[in-house]
């Protein structure tokens, strides 16, 4: 199942908590020609380096796979942010 939403919690300075709610399909599709350039990119990176692109790619496809119920937290001083994939 690829992950559909991305909630981002991000705690200010002043302590306060804001969250952000990121919808994935349209980021993608915004962002479908970056991602071409990408996986471009990184075909002919398989092909330099002599792995396979599918294993790649098969790699990529059990990365994203595993990715929802993932949470990350990152906090430096008094800034925190909450990465959620749902």
């Amino acid at each position: 199942m690829i992950p559909q939403l991305v909630t981002v919690h991000h705690r200010r300075p002043d302590g306060l908590w804001r969250r952000l709610y990121v919808p994935v399909l349209p980021v993608l599709l915004v962002l479908s020609p970056l991602l071409l350039l990408a996986v471009l990119g990184g075909l002919v990176a398989c092909l330099t380096t002599r792995v396979s692109p599918v294993g790649a790619l098969r790699g990529t496809g059990q990365l994203l796979w595993a990715l929802p119920g993932t949470r990350i937290e990152v906090e430096q001083g008094r800034t925190a942010v909450l990465v959620s994939v749902r």
